[in-house]
């Protein structure tokens, strides 16, 4: 499914965490409601042809390519103009229509545009990118890891050292002995408190604490070994 040249029309803008309101989805929607999915069509006539498209690809997930079509752009769009650059606009994107066609079943046709559930899933998958992103970066500080933002002229190389950062940084966290490595994913990815986690393993807060400091400490030191 190629998304022509929505992709290439793209000025990137930092994300918005805000919970998508009502209003919102209608703003969104309100330049394209007019769009009829046949020509030929009156309002109420295309509402209707979008209800049987939705419901064709219920029984022939092959159809859920037009509703693709027909709604690419309008979700593209919104989710470039949230985040910070066009790849992770495209990732996105990809995940919004994936997520909607796992859950097509449970769509129930209300006469809303079936654009406004795609922006609804939108909105969640910039806000969980956002919060992934935070908890990445915060196991990377309390790790000791400065994260360095790359030279502009040296964008892709400083990038990619980045990813190629982040990558060793998690293959470690996969490696830290089981205990470890439970309390570092509670803490920093679940982000749970250390009381949290110690009823949860049923260990005393000092044991916990013990835990995430031995984790920390060999994850700076892989990473400290793996730059030398």
């Amino acid at each position: 499914m190629d998304g022509g040249d929505a992709r290439s029309k793209v000025t990137p803008i930092a994300p918005a965490e805000e919970r998508l309101t009502d209003a919102d989805v209608f703003a969104e929607l309100a330049p394209s409601c007019a769009i009829q999915l046949h020509p030929g069509t009156g309002g109420s006539e295309a509402g209707t042809g979008e209800k049987d498209l939705i419901e064709a690809a219920k029984r022939d997930p092959a159809r859920f390519a037009e509703l693709y079509e027909h709604n690419f752009n309008r979700v593209y769009g919104y989710i470039a103009r949230r985040v910070r650059d066009r790849a992770t606009a495209e990732d996105l994107t990809a995940d919004v229509f994936h997520d909607a066609l796992k859950k097509l079943d449970s769509f129930e046709w209300r006469g809303v545009p079936f654009g406004a559930w795609l922006i609804r899933i939108a909105a969640n998958a910039i806000i969980d990118k956002a919060k992934r992103a935070t908890r990445e970066q915060e196991l990377l500080t309390a790790s000791g890891i400065e994260m360095r933002d790359p030279d502009p002229s040296a964008a892709f190389e400083g990038g990619i050292e980045e990813i190629e950062r982040r990558h060793r940084l998690f293959r470690l966290l996969d490696a830290l002995p089981a205990d470890q490595k439970r309390v570092i994913k509670l803490r920093f990815v679940e982000e749970k408190s250390v009381r949290d986690i110690a009823r949860e393993l049923g260990r005393t807060e000092g044991a916990v604490k013990q835990l995430q400091f031995r984790g920390l400490q060999n994850l700076r030191s892989g990473m400290t070994r793996g730059s030398e």
